[in-house]
């Protein structure tokens, strides 16, 4: 008996998940690993597999894959195809599994059953978890998991994955020998798509018989999207929704920015005070502490933004947004999918051009990897909260906004306007642009954000942002000390010491690219290292402006108040226009490359984007030193 449980369950055994977007399949992933992956609530929030391990109660050691949510196993695209490549066997880098489990939500059978059935003709080890059986019983709809079971000819075993003993049952199925073999009566038939006539009809016979044929409407959605949908309204909750976010983003981080700022001023004080002057105390005061700390600070903003985007993916509440925008999409050349590659862009815009694979249309997916750089990432953050610091008074407007949080909330909008005008003008150059693309996408169930996802997925992006701080802005903040400390100064000097090293002279040279547009050469220099990461610039604006100060009180101060003083308004509003459109860094540009095949469209990118933030640059600046801001 053990040789047989060892020959059904090998080494590195494998067990999939597949089924279609938002049934809850990476809820239970998530409680199957310990896997801390972000859960979200609109269609194809998984572009990639994920893998985790499991090991059951009786000590089998396997791999799990959260495959890409799928509505059939003919793929219409990219995500859907990785899910087909793998349960046909046709993945380079995989093999197919040994045991699938279709992920059913409970209160919507009648769409579910279509991938069940499909991916039973494949002739695998196959399961039935029936997932969200509590939403269907507060709902009115009793499953009979023995009788459906029967009906369908496989194990199905109900399962709660929010819930910690909602997965028992399902533990319980995979630990079972029996589970793992191939059902006797059942042959891979070669041709798994082309039955959607015979399963509608065996789905419909299914329902019948157990009494489920009948459509229990989700009242208490439909309700609150009488008025999130509205024609008029609806824009106008968005709008607001987004206004107050970028509204809290200044108003609540003001507290612990200044706390983390103080931290980080009486640890170069102290550092100052006790180490013997020479390079190590530069290289740690002026290169570590300067650099690092002067992006640190901005980690609450950071914060705070990525919990308003995990409200809303939480919620529910992005695909009704995605349904609101389709007519704005569509004037530009696009559907309303486009949407929420466009908000991931918020975050990041690696997983915007990721997430850009849930577009079935070649043109639309290529348009939107295009434009989603143009959406303001939460790296381009610190930039805007030190200038905007620097240079915007902190005041209330009608005693209830703030002024800094209206001009946030501009830049956001620029970059929206930006992108909107983009994808106009390649609809009009591009044949297909003109093409009409109806929506038609999923509008899950409301929910109520969990504590323990959010918390999850904010921890996760600290830890990224903190992962940075402490590898790439820290790695670059020491180069750039060091061309900004060698060679050194002659004794004769007459100018600061920073401009005779390799910084200086670079800074120097590249001026003559960016004086145009009245940026000084410490602004040239810090967008060289930008380059790698965006919030690396201002790490190295205070790197070099902690080297060019004349003094050690100097270099105590804050950078704010620095450039407050060095810079005219005018520069500082053209370096605002410059990172709106700014060329991406070096990590964007590849994952373009690898989304679209090869360099051209990476290299395209880039062209248009410097020239994009040149030319608002230098329209800002004149503009500005025209109306006497100079």
């Amino acid at each position: 008996m053990r040789q047989a449980v060892i020959k059904l369950h090998p080494p590195g055994a494998l067990l999939a998940l597949v089924g279609n977007p938002n049934c809850g399949k990476t809820a239970l992933f998530n409680r199957l690993t310990g896997s801390h992956q972000k859960v979200a609530n609109y269609a194809g929030v998984t572009v990639e597999r994920k893998e985790g391990r499991f090991s059951t109660p009786s000590g089998k050691n396997l791999r799990i894959l959260d495959l890409p949510g799928a509505y059939s196993l003919y793929p219409r695209s990219p995500d859907e195809r990785v899910t087909c490549d793998i349960l046909f066997g046709q993945a380079r880098d995989e093999k197919r599994p040994d045991l699938v489990i279709c992920v059913v939500d409970a209160t919507n059978l009648r769409r579910n059953l279509r991938l069940v059935l499909a991916v039973k003709r494949l002739g695998l080890p196959c399961a039935v978890a029936l997932n969200m059986a509590d939403q269907a019983e507060s709902r009115g709809i009793t499953i009979d998991a023995d009788a459906l079971a029967a009906e369908l000819g496989l194990p199905v075993v109900s399962t709660v994955a929010i819930r910690r003993d909602g997965i028992d049952a399902l533990v319980k199925l995979i630990d079972t020998p029996t589970a793992w073999r191939r059902p006797a009566s059942e042959k891979a038939t070669g041709n798994a798509v082309n039955h959607d006539a015979g399963d509608h009809i065996e789905i419909k016979r299914i329902l019948q018989r157990l009494g489920l044929d009948e459509i229990v409407p989700h009242t208490t959605s439909d309700r609150i999207d009488r008025w999130v949908l509205h024609p008029a309204l609806g824009p106008l909750l968005l709008t607001v929704v987004l206004f107050l976010m970028f509204q809290a983003v200044f108003a609540w981080a003001k507290w612990p920015m200044d706390l983390i700022e103080s931290a980080t001023g009486a640890l170069g004080t102290l550092a100052g005070d006790h180490l013997a002057d020479g390079w190590f105390k530069s290289l740690l005061v002026d290169g570590v502490i300067a650099g690092a700390g002067g992006v640190l600070v901005f980690l609450p903003q950071i914060l705070i933004l990525f919990f308003f985007i995990l409200v809303l993916e939480e919620s529910g509440y992005l695909p009704r947004a995605a349904f609101l925008l389709d007519r704005l999409m569509g004037w530009v050349g696009l559907s309303g999918r486009s949407f929420i590659p466009m908000l991931s862009s918020f975050a990041c815009a690696i997983p915007g051009i990721m997430a850009a694979r849930t577009i079935a249309d070649p043109r639309d997916r290529l348009v939107t990897i295009m434009i989603a750089p143009l959406m303001t990432c939460s790296a381009r953050l610190p930039v805007y909260a030190l200038l905007i610091g620097a240079f915007i008074p902190a005041r209330e407007i009608g005693g209830l906004f703030e002024l800094q949080g209206l001009v946030l909330f501009g830049l956001y909008l620029a970059g929206i306007v930006g992108a909107m005008g983009v994808a106009w003008l390649l609809k009009h150059f591009t044949a297909s642009g003109r093409q009409v693309r109806p929506l038609m996408m999923e509008l899950p169930s409301y929910h109520l954000p969990t504590a323990q996802n959010i918390a999850i997925g904010l921890w996760q992006r600290a830890a990224v942002f903190l992962k940075r701080v402490g590898t790439i802005i820290m790695a670059l903040s020491v180069a750039l000390w060091f061309l900004a400390s060698h060679p050194v100064a002659p004794p004769d000097a007459q100018e600061s010491a920073i401009e005779y090293s390799y910084a200086g002279r670079m800074g120097k040279v590249l001026a003559n690219v960016f004086e145009p547009i009245g940026f000084n050469w410490q602004i040239s220099v810090a967008l060289v290292p930008g380059m790698a990461a965006r919030e690396v610039a201002v790490s190295a604006l205070s790197t070099v402006y902690a080297l060019s100060a004349e003094s050690d009180d100097e270099k105590a101060e804050a950078l704010a108040p620095v450039i407050a003083e060095k810079w005219s308004l005018a520069t500082a509003l053209a370096l605002l226009a410059w990172f709106i459109f700014a060329p991406q860094c070096l990590a964007t540009l590849a994952t373009v490359k690898r989304e679209t095949g090869g360099w051209t469209m990476p290299l395209v990118m880039a062209a248009y984007l410097f020239t994009l933030a040149w030319v608002a640059a230098w329209i800002t600046f004149h503009t500005a030193v025209a109306l006497g801001f100079g």
